[in-house]
């Protein structure tokens, strides 16, 4: 469990999971100089935004807050996620 309030998902990540559960390809460079763009930007729906928080849901064991699934960009999920991952809900 202190491993998951330690933890923070960075953009590299992200790109990297956007990749892997969505097929979608952005470079992380790119993702985080356009953090506050919209996810639809860079090609991802909310079915894949969807696939991500099922994945770090299962990664950290930990059942994310539903708002993560409604984000709009990757600063606003990023800023989400690595909350509730420091608080532990």
């Amino acid at each position: 469990m202190t491993d998951q309030l330690d933890y923070q998902v960075t953009v590299e990540e992200l790109a990297t999971l956007m990749k892997r559960t969505a097929g979608v390809h952005v470079d992380p460079v790119m993702l985080r100089q356009r953090a506050d763009d919209g996810f639809d930007t860079f090609g991802l729906d909310s079915l894949g935004l969807l696939g991500i928080v099922a994945e770090l849901e299962k990664r950290y064991g930990l059942g994310l807050p539903e708002q993560a699934e409604r984000c709009k960009t990757p600063a606003e999920f990023l800023a989400l996620i690595n909350g509730a991952l420091k608080t532990g809900v």
